[in-house]
């Protein structure tokens, strides 16, 4: 947030959105909240600001949970937890380990918040993990006239109800699947061959979770193991010499253990480090694009032949996979992906033309967007998202210009 002298402007993570809002509350509690909501003619809810476009804006009333109690239920016979929608991954995760449990998956830094990161599609790697969203089991929001609504997987309603972007309410808790703790190991290995990307599947298989990083030029792979890495020429690569963070020439102070060292699961699934700041502090735009797994390779070639043409405003990017899901709005519903993450130099006018080209060349092969990042090529939006739109916010309280633009209004 900056003080202009007369009001507070707030602004997202990167800085490169300026909300709109005309006034930001901070409820205390749940009964506060239900009051601000149904007594206001427009609200959307923030997050932990996380995202680079518009998708928590709104003309209105923002929301952001700061100030709601602490919730972390952990229901040990259930292997579920109910967390509370200000809760971040960094502060559930600890939790969840010291009474002997995991999530299968997180992002690649922790420091987002469980119900920003479901509602917009957010996820980790792993060719059989699907993202973040899927681990949802229950979920409580405050709808338009105030009311609280509850739903689980067994009710008709939830696989639109889970990323749904707030066009349906404020998430006041969610109620998460989990697995037994775990143990990984972390290897970086630098030098992948591009004719490699023929071996992409049984690469991308070669962990638990496993990322490439690349400038389209040279790549490097990040291999997340429960158990050691004894090939010394894997797929052609050499193992990183010391410690590496995903941007060029900057330091790994901030970044999780690597070298092969193991680890519980929240201190290696991330990149990042929860107590060092996230990434690249912000200096930076985020683009990423959903593809079906089985047009990988053939995508992945295209972009390395325009290569020439992104590198001048890319830091790095990022290919994981995704399994599927069946969330009528989510990036994964129905096929297993392939992510392509872009993050861009903070300059919105010289990395537009370029996202456009990325776009243009990704077109044939039916990409959806990550709902928090840049993109400028909107996806058909599912007729039955829209009816539970229309049927829980007739009046479009939580309606906004990116919402219009989504369900085609």
């Amino acid at each position: 947030m900056v003080w202009d002298g007369k009001a507070v402007t707030l602004t997202n993570w990167a800085g490169n959105t300026t909300f709109q809002a005309r006034d930001v509350h901070h409820p205390t509690s749940l009964d506060e909240l239900q009051r601000l909501v149904s007594g206001s003619s427009r609200v959307r809810a923030l997050g932990s600001g996380h995202s680079f476009n518009h998708v928590a804006d709104t003309t209105g009333d923002l929301v952001v949970l700061d100030r709601m109690p602490d919730l972390a239920e952990i229901d040990g016979a259930a292997a579920k937890v109910r967390v509370g929608a200000r809760m971040t991954y960094a502060r559930l995760a600890p939790l969840l380990h010291e009474a002997g449990f995991a999530l299968a998956n997180m992002a690649s830094l922790p420091h987002i918040s469980v119900a920003g990161s479901v509602a917009t599609g957010t996820h980790g790697s792993g060719p059989s993990i699907p993202g973040l969203a899927a681990a949802v089991s229950g979920i409580d929001l405050v709808t338009a006239d105030g009311s609280t609504l509850s739903l689980t997987r067994e009710d008709a309603d939830f696989a639109g109800a889970v990323v749904a972007v707030g066009a349906l309410g404020v998430v006041t808790s969610l109620t998460l699947d989990l697995v037994p703790a775990f143990d990984l190991r972390q290897y970086v290995r630098v030098g992948l061959p591009a004719d490699a990307l023929g071996e992409f599947e049984a690469i991308m298989s070669s962990g638990y979770s496993v990322s490439l990083f690349t400038d389209f030029r040279d790549t490097r792979v990040w291999l997340k193991r429960e158990d050691e890495l004894t090939d010394a020429d894997w797929y052609g690569t050499t193992p990183a010499a010391a410690p590496q963070h995903p941007l060029p020439d900057m330091p790994a102070d901030s970044c999780t253990a690597q070298l092969g060292v193991p680890g519980a699961w929240y201190e290696r699934l991330p990149h990042f480090r929860a107590d060092f700041p996230p990434s690249g502090a912000g200096d930076e735009l985020q683009s990423e694009l959903l593809l079906p797994r089985e047009h990988a390779v053939k995508a992945l070639r295209e972009l390395w032949a325009i290569g020439d043409r992104i590198r001048p405003v890319l830091q790095i990017s990022e290919i994981r996979t995704i399994a599927a899901d069946d969330l009528w709005l989510s990036p994964f519903r129905g096929r297993d992906s392939v992510a392509v993450h872009f993050t861009w130099v903070k300059d919105v006018p010289a990395v537009l033309p370029v996202l456009d080209l990325v776009e243009r060349t990704l077109a044939p092969f039916d990409p959806r967007p990550h709902w928090g990042k840049l993109f400028t090529r909107w996806p058909e939006c599912p007729e039955s998202f829209r009816d539970l739109v229309r049927r829980l916010d007739p009046a479009g309280k939580f309606g906004s210009e990116f919402t219009r633009v989504l369900l085609g209004e």
